[in-house]
């Protein structure tokens, strides 16, 4: 935890209000996302009981399993979500854009929009996680065959969870983890997990504080909890009653209907209230500007969405059980980029998060008062521009001569540090030179160098691209990696790829029904 999210955070329980750490929206959010709130039943391995979806406040259709110990009423409640987020998947396929690539030699096409998903919490994205490994390798023939819709939805689902995972990504949110992003509340990091009483600390009810409101919605009796966990008191003395009585019912179809609504209600009324909580929150995000880069991670969400659309349209396989030691070292290597020019990207976007920075030594903020635009440094091969500026700030500056910072007003100019001069107790003088962002001329155009007066911030945190990485190939890497095998070993016995198989084995088939069996 920084600095100024623990000082956020004593301010919000001071004054009886969680305290705002962003100043603009660091996610990108779509007119109508598609909202799930998941339940599932206790003691079981993520078997769903009740769902509530929909891409609108009054547009909610409940999906209920009466049975979830019941396999084939598990998969029928697969295959009733299936006919509703599927449908909603292509809705997002309809136009595509030109993207140019290779430097504008080349051209692909890119879906212009992409779907957006939204759970209560972190929870929810593990349920969706384990639902989609869960029936991405089931047959729609053979043995235990199910719908043929329901091992696309588990694709489709593995997609989005992983997507979760990847930093900035917004194609699966987490609405406690979203909010929890811009607000600090005075409460603990766990207990911000409970989407209830983090919507008490950020908008309490009139005369409530954010203490006050968030004891109440721990009450589960005013507040469920938002799932997919339920609470045991409901579950002993509710739930399992009107499961019995739909079990006890038997073959009498009134009395199944009458079990069946009955059951339907009870759990609608515990989804309801968090329904209401997850419009509520997604307006409290709608409100907030968006930052100046949430566009551009966005674009990385749709260009994830066209290519495994483009994949599952060719009859690419489901992705695998486990990745292989080459896939994993590559993805690790794009999450740990992605984490890198995410949280520059924010920095850049927001000055609350600049500020955090601020206070580590990595940027400081100060007034221009000196400039000379037209200086041209002739010390090379040919003459080029080189102006230098003159900031002062009060702010500790612990960069070292020959260092190179950048501005987020002008993130394609780099300024190396020319010399620091300490001017009293509490000024610093900091000479740069600038270099890049002025076209190729010896004239820089106008706006291009800061001018005397105008105020900017600069930092070590670039914005530029990172470069990937290179991976050996896994006909390069050592058997015991996944590679090929010893050249003593008989070839035609020896998998080649053990670990990252692609292909849905009778293996997999049989995990997948050991996880529902």
């Amino acid at each position: 935890m920084s600095t100024l999210r623990a000082l956020a955070r004593a301010r919000a329980l001071a004054t009886g209000r969680a305290e705002p750490v962003a100043t603009v929206r660091h996610l990108h959010l779509t007119p109508r996302p598609l909202v799930l709130v998941p339940l599932a039943l206790a003691g079981e391995a993520n078997a769903p009981l009740a769902a509530l979806v929909g891409t609108a406040p009054d547009d909610a259709r409940l999906l209920v399993v009466p049975q979830p110990r019941n396999r084939d009423q598990r998969f029928a409640f697969a295959t009733e979500l299936a006919a509703i987020v599927l449908p909603w998947i292509d809705g997002h396929r309809g136009g595509t854009e030109d993207v140019p690539v290779d430097r504008g030699r080349d051209v692909r096409r890119r879906y212009v929009d992409a779907p957006q998903l939204v759970v209560p919490n972190p929870a929810g994205v593990t349920f969706l996680r384990l639902f989609g490994r869960a029936t991405r390798f089931r047959r729609a023939d053979g043995e235990y065959p199910v719908h043929p819709s329901v091992p696309l939805l588990g694709r489709w689902l593995t997609f989005f969870a992983d997507r979760a995972e990847h930093p900035g990504s917004s194609a699966l949110l987490a609405l406690t983890e979203a909010l929890t992003l811009h607000y600090a509340t005075g409460q603990s990091v766990l207990e911000d997990l409970h989407l209830p009483a983090l919507l008490g600390w950020i908008d309490p009810p009139p005369g409530l504080t954010g203490a006050q409101a968030a004891a109440r919605a721990e009450d589960p009796s005013r507040c469920p909890p938002a799932g997919p966990a339920t609470d045991p008191d409901f579950d002993n003395g509710r739930l399992y009653p009107a499961i019995e009585a739909y079990a006890a019912a038997g073959d009498d179809p009134d009395a199944r209907r009458t079990a069946y609504a009955d059951l339907a209600e009870l759990l609608r009324g515990q989804l309801a209230p968090t329904w209401d909580l997850m419009w509520r929150g997604l307006a409290l995000l709608y409100a907030l500007p968006p930052g100046a880069r949430v566009a551009g991670r966005w674009d990385g969400d749709r260009d994830a969405f066209t290519a495994f659309a483009e994949h599952v349209d060719a009859g690419g396989a489901p992705q695998p059980r486990r990745d292989g030691a080459v896939t994993a070292a590559q993805k690790l290597h794009r999450l740990e980029r992605a984490l890198t020019a995410y949280a520059v990207q924010r920095a850049y976007d927001d000055p609350l998060v600049m500020a955090e920075h601020r206070l580590t030594g990595e940027a400081f903020v100060g007034d221009v008062t000196l400039a000379d635009p037209t200086r041209i440094d002739d010390t090379g091969k040919r003459p080029v521009l080189r102006p230098r500026i003159q900031v002062v700030t009060d702010e500790p500056v612990p960069m070292p001569v020959g260092a190179t910072l950048w501005s987020p007003t002008r993130p394609a100019q780099k300024a190396k540090v020319v010399f620091v001069n300490r001017v009293g107790e509490s000024k610093t003088e900091v000479v740069l030179e600038l270099s890049g962002g002025m076209g190729r001329g010896r004239t820089a155009p106008p706006g291009t160098v800061p001018e005397v007066g105008e105020r900017l911030c600069y930092t070590t945190l670039s914005d530029a691209f990172l470069p990937a990485g290179v991976f050996p190939t896994v006909e390069e890497t050592p058997w015991t990696h996944g590679g090929p095998p010893p050249a003593a070993a008989d070839p035609d016995s020896v998998d080649p790829d053990p670990v990252n198989r692609h292909s849905v084995d009778p293996a997999d088939d049989a995990v997948a029904t050991e996880e529902w069996d």
